[in-house]
């Protein structure tokens, strides 16, 4: 009987997580299906416009003790190919510590140049990014409004790209492709980098191509202000305030444009704890999003497949409690069903489990390189490793899906950058005991795998075994080559998923540079 459990449990899992393969080869498909719409996606805009006729556009830039990059952020908005008498420039900071007075010092800067700039202080941090975005809103002089990130360094066209399609009054949002500036620093940063390719060019591209809900990233793209308020504004009880007011946005019938061919390169995390708490961010924010908004979408007035495909959307994090079941279920499988005798039962419960993952995560990834014209085999040899990553990286991103369905809101942990410092901002990592369990664990399973004859689950569990260790390693090598090369003065972040307590609401204050 217990084995029957086992095999139940085992077979459950496994199917729920094939249907989120199966989905991003849907996906892949998609692109494929849309690919004149996709591509067309630039003639939306339109002819390009005079500069008499450009609307004004303010840039919005929440930062957060961003010293190390906030010099050349400013420097990169300022190279902007729009006239300086339609160009609004928000600084919104939120810092404590010495952003404060480089930021005000480069806004000062740009005035000089005839730059309309603003810097924004606040004496404190209530709704963190979102509740930045929402001060800003009230002193904005632009109906369409464009947001980066402290990292990005936005392209001179961005602007003058993306205005054309707010020509039509029903488009309510465009976002642009990112781009890495140091996708070659290490493994991690090139993992990271397809990881992130695949979601602007597979799933951002079929959607906007398919007309499903897409969102915007947070970062790298244009609203109209309009579109922001009639949704309902910038809300904090989510910490992925994009994706929550993108949903919004689309519930109220504005349209969303994705232009693959505007560039906007930013910085990826070079260190663990870093991408431990991005990555912890969005997984736990998604969450809140679908505890907020699934059932609204569910019974909105939207085809069936728009709202099949925004339940995949908007529910992807799950995937990591399930890997972390299949990996604890794995060895009891393994040990207790004997397949040696029966090759039928071999290929029953071993190839779905190595070839339905590994066939759809292939095409979604080497599309995701083609697009972008590199070699579908750089994809094909990182697969490994990102399946490894996501291994390892899943005992932490089930805490933050845990959170997500429990808790509100909740401490906006920032992503630090590295810029010019690399011991300026880093996080403090715990040491890593559960990656290190399961590790064990996967080890033992891979050992089972070949002694039982389970060979079809071997890589698999050689790939768990690779992505806890190397996850353990990592954080305790970041651990002590902080501790011994870090300078004493440096300011160390709150792990990542830590959560403050709670502020009291106190009012926010506008400085402006003069």
């Amino acid at each position: 009987m217990m084995i029957i459990l086992l095999c139940v449990a085992y077979f459950a899992v496994l199917l729920v997580l094939s249907a989120y393969g199966l989905h991003r080869l849907h996906l892949v498909l998609l692109c494929r299906r849309h690919r004149d719409k996709i591509e067309a996606a630039a003639e939306l805009a339109g002819p390009p416009m005079s500069d008499d006729e450009l609307p004004v556009v303010t840039i919005q830039l929440p930062i957060f003790n961003e010293s190390t990059v906030i010099v050349r952020l400013l420097e990169s908005v300022a190279l902007m190919d729009y006239p300086k008498d339609r160009l609004h420039i928000q600084v919104l900071d939120d810092s404590i510590d010495e952003t404060q007075a480089l930021a005000r010092a480069e806004v000062g800067k740009l005035r000089e140049r005839g730059f309309d700039a603003e810097y924004v202080h606040r004496v404190d941090r209530t709704g963190y990014k979102a509740g930045a975005l929402d001060n800003g809103l009230a002193t904005v002089k632009g109906e369409l409004v464009a947001i980066f990130d402290a990292d990005f360094v936005p392209s001179p066209d961005f602007a003058r790209a993306l205005v054309g399609h707010f020509r039509d009054p029903k488009v309510g949002a465009v976002q642009a492709r990112w781009a890495h500036l140091n996708r070659d620093a290490s493994l991690l940063t090139r993992i990271q980098a397809l990881m992130l390719d695949g979601h602007h060019l597979v799933e951002n591209r079929a959607r906007f191509g398919a007309g499903f809900f897409f969102n915007f990233s947070g970062t790298g793209g244009m609203w109209r202000r309009t579109a922001i308020d009639d949704a309902g504004g910038w809300q904090h009880d989510t910490i992925t305030e994009d994706l929550d007011l993108s949903y919004r946005a689309q519930l109220k019938g504005w349209k969303f444009v994705y232009r693959v061919d505007v560039v906007s390169p930013a910085e990826l995390p070079e260190d663990i704890g870093a991408l431990r708490a991005q990555q912890y961010r969005w997984a736990k924010g998604t969450v809140q999003t679908a505890r907020k908004l699934l059932r609204r979408v569910v019974g909105a007035k939207l085809s069936f497949a728009q709202r099949v495909e925004a339940v995949f959307h908007l529910t992807p994090h799950f995937a990591y409690p399930l890997m972390v079941m299949l990996g604890l279920l794995l060895l009891p499988v393994l040990l207790s069903v004997n397949v040696v005798s029966d090759y039928r039962m071999a290929l029953l419960f071993d190839l779905p489990l190595c070839m339905a993952p590994i066939s759809s995560l292939a095409a979604f990834y080497m599309l995701a390189e083609t697009a972008q014209g590199r070699s579908r085999w750089g994809a094909l040899k990182l697969l490994p490793w990102l399946i490894a990553l996501g291994a390892g990286l899943a005992p932490h991103l089930t805490s933050g899906v845990r959170d997500g369905l429990y808790q509100k809101a909740g401490e906006f942990v920032r992503t630090p950058k590295r810029g010019t410092d690399r011991w300026r901002y880093v996080m403090r990592s715990e040491l890593p005991l559960i990656e290190m369990v399961m590790a064990c664990v996967s080890a033992a399973s891979f050992i089972a795998s070949i002694h039982t004859g389970h060979y079809f689950a071997t890589p698999f569990t050689f790939l768990f075994t690779l992505g806890y260790s190397y996850i353990a390693y990592l954080l305790i090598a970041e651990g002590v080559a902080r501790r011994r090369l870090a300078p004493p003065e440096m300011e160390s972040e709150a792990p990542a998923g830590a959560t403050e307590p709670a502020r009291a609401e106190a009012p926010v204050v506008t400085d402006l540079a003069a």
